[in-house]
């Protein structure tokens, strides 16, 4: 065989081995475990978590509201193995937890859920008072209200009236529990209670603290509290990071960062002789539709009651990494079949890179997509998205294939129909921007979906329909800055979102400025052995 016919083989192979490195070394770096001090040993307990005790298809607003009491046993069964109490926020469908609690031999800080609704309140205060005083073993404190004033159901009048209403009927501690700040807004509350329970959550601070200053915050509004309110103890009553989400100026949701503020707020609180109670116990995936995805993932353990790794041992971002690793290696490989052999060393080189970076594109959307998507529409709009993305690799890798036979007529069948691919790929980044402009606090950065066809199409432009092309252009474009404005200029996932918003602008830019060829484009897409004589 000829050096000129070796030489795109070995160059093929070469680039295969460089990507099949390349792919491996992603998904490694993203779940690669990570060790850190523990927090929780077998012969050390942690002070309380908060613990709801719904399914993952369940939530409190289903009708009718139903709790399973085997779950509640099971829960509070693997929480006596880390903990020393828990923190609940209801008495509805709650009853059984103080005796449960006395079976495991745990501890509990009982809630009353207070809001607007007076009837609701009055059930919630009584039912309350019945369980305190029949549990006086298990209850050590009573919690009436959860950040009520800042949902601003109730005024700092009626609260105190209900604080009140509960410490002449119980023997236990009363409390009342809010975002810090909002002990500081209303100042009459604070004499009503016996302890403080303050809220201190870093990752939704208005000026959002990132990993590295989180645990100072902390420190910083427990000091500046204790001496404001001695002799009164302060209860820090929710404190936590988490596990997934889009991120907050520099404060990014993950495992790694949930374990670290976790062990390393345990450590302090510790050492300081701070009372404490930690978010949550489990992932609740109901949340996310009122909070976004981030708020779905706060928890110890995620929702199938397994351990995420934060209290104890080594950590992983994503500990099931080999799974996507072998579906990007299939896409990869799918790819490479799809362009078929090669002959030209511009194809060696690059076909092979171009397979796994898309692959890589899918795989790291999809995770993305399976923790944040949370109905019917965002769960079909991910999987559009990913169909969308298998087309323009499959376009990409014909386009560097040889296009003999069937592959030249697909290849023909894909070029007819780039437009389409451009204007979905356009349409999909316009309507993102959009969202991330006016409505972004709890949607998460789809940055990965825009890669692949922003290069290939601003490498290779495609004749559209102007004004409409055009049109996707400007929005994209013109949503840029105001988007990196909302988030900040010190958040990574704003700035990986301008970055590949500018490519799909100028992709759909360049291709209203490429005029329809005249010639027949099957004729010019078929190579000369295939083409009709005459």
């Amino acid at each position: 065989m000829p050096a000129t016919s070796r030489s795109p083989v070995a160059l093929y192979l070469f680039s295969c081995l460089i990507a099949l490195f390349a792919l491996s070394g992603y998904w490694y770096w993203l779940g690669k475990p990570v060790v850190l001090p523990d927090a929780a040993t077998p012969t050390h307990k942690l002070q309380c978590a908060s613990y709801t005790p719904f399914d993952k298809d369940q939530s409190p607003f289903d009708q009718p509201f139903t709790l399973r009491p085997a779950r509640m046993d099971a829960d509070l069964a693997l929480l006596a193995t880390r903990f020393e109490c828990i923190r609940t926020y209801s008495m509805t469908g709650l009853e059984a937890i103080p005796e449960l609690a006395r079976k495991h031999g745990l501890k509990v800080m009982l809630g009353a859920w207070v809001n607007a609704n007076p009837v609701d309140t009055d059930k919630e205060v009584k039912a309350l008072i019945a369980a305190a005083n029949a549990y006086p073993d298990v209850v050590t404190a009573v919690i009436v209200g959860n950040e009520t004033l800042l949902r601003k159901e109730v005024t700092g009048a009626q609260l105190v009236k209900l604080i009140d209403r509960v410490k002449a009927q119980v023997k236990q501690p009363v409390t009342y529990a809010d975002v810090w700040e909002y002990w500081l807004q209303y100042p009459e509350v604070a004499p009503a209670v016996d302890f403080l329970t303050i809220h201190l959550l870093p990752y939704w601070e208005d000026d959002p603290k990132g990993i590295d200053d989180a645990l100072a915050h902390v420190a910083q509004i427990r000091q500046t509290f204790g001496s404001r309110f001695a002799p009164k103890d302060i209860l820090i009553g929710e404190t936590g990071w988490p596990s997934e989400g889009r991120q907050r100026e520099t404060a990014l949701p993950s495992r790694v960062n949930e374990a670290k503020f976790i062990r390393g707020f345990v450590a302090m609180a510790e050492q300081n002789g701070w009372h404490y109670n930690l978010i949550e116990a489990f992932d609740q995936p109901w949340k996310r539709e009122a909070e976004g995805a981030v708020g779905g993932y706060w928890g110890l353990f995620d929702a199938d009651r397994q351990d995420k790794g934060v209290l104890a041992g080594p950590v992983s971002n994503l500990p099931w990494w080999p799974f996507w690793l072998v579906v990007s290696g299939a896409i990869s490989v799918a790819t490479l079949a799809l362009a078929g052999p090669v002959t030209h060393a511009r194809s060696a080189l690059i076909l092979p890179l171009l397979a796994v970076f898309g692959a890589a594109c899918i795989g790291t959307w999809g995770e993305l997509a399976r923790v944040t998507s949370r109905f019917t529409g965002e769960y079909l709009w991910a999987i559009t998205l990913i169909v969308l993305n298998l087309v323009v690799l499959a376009h990409a890798a014909l386009t560097l294939s040889e296009r003999a036979g069937w592959r030249g007529r697909a290849f023909i069948w894909f070029e007819s129909r780039a437009a389409w691919w451009l204007g979905a790929a356009g349409f999909a980044g316009a309507v993102m921007m959009l969202a991330m402009v006016f409505d972004p606090r709890y949607r998460s950065f789809a940055t990965a979906t825009l890669w692949l066809p922003a290069f290939f199409y601003l490498a290779r432009p495609v004749s559209a329909p102007r004004r409409e092309i055009a049109l996707l252009a400007f929005i994209v474009g013109l949503g840029i800055v105001p988007q990196l404005f909302r988030e900040g200029l010190s958040n990574p996932q704003a700035w990986a979102w301008a970055v590949v918003s500018v490519l799909m602008a100028l992709a759909l830019w360049r291709s209203v400025k490429v005029s329809t060829p005249s010639r027949n484009l099957q004729t010019a897409s078929l190579p000369e052995t295939e083409r009709a004589p005459g």
